[in-house]
């Protein structure tokens, strides 16, 4: 169980970087599948895979952030709750649920400018390297979101 200052997060890899999602906005792991192509979908589209009696549609976060999106065994797909839909983000690998004080999160430095700056909602340092945390809302732009919902597999 968690305190009021104790937060969750699902950590993961991408590239040699640790990434995390505050666990309120995880639904679950899945492991990686090839999606299913959708035929004049947005470029940052990759596809959709089934689940939960439907599908969801899946960004790679690899390209969404300039890395390369190499498949592994350890490849897994993130699925994100962002507002009243759910998408699947590729990662290259899950590595831990981190209970984290909320006095240990600090913010993006202020030489984070840019595009990257508006995915970043605070960094845990800890031993052996930091830890950047996204927020899953700002994955997507408001012109993104549009197109997935127009998306029809």
């Amino acid at each position: 169980m968690t305190t009021a200052d104790e937060l969750q997060f699902v950590v993961f890899r991408l590239g040699t970087q640790q990434f995390a999602l505050a666990i309120t906005q995880v639904e679950r792991i899945l492991r990686h599948e090839p999606p299913a192509p959708i035929p004049e979908a947005p470029d940052f589209l990759e596809g959709v895979v089934p689940y939960a009696g439907g599908v969801v549609p899946v960004i790679d976060l690899r390209k969404r952030l300039g890395l390369d999106p190499a498949l592994r065994e350890e490849t897994r797909m993130v699925v994100v709750q962002l507002d009243d839909q759910n998408v699947a983000v590729v990662v290259d690998q899950v590595v831990e649920v981190l209970r984290v004080d909320s006095r240990g999160i600090t913010s993006p430095p202020r030489m984070v400018r840019g595009l990257a700056a508006k995915y970043i909602s605070g960094i845990i340092s800890r031993e052996g390297g930091t830890i950047v945390i996204l927020n899953a809302t700002c994955l997507l732009n408001s012109t993104e979101r549009l197109a997935l919902t127009e998306v029809r597999p």
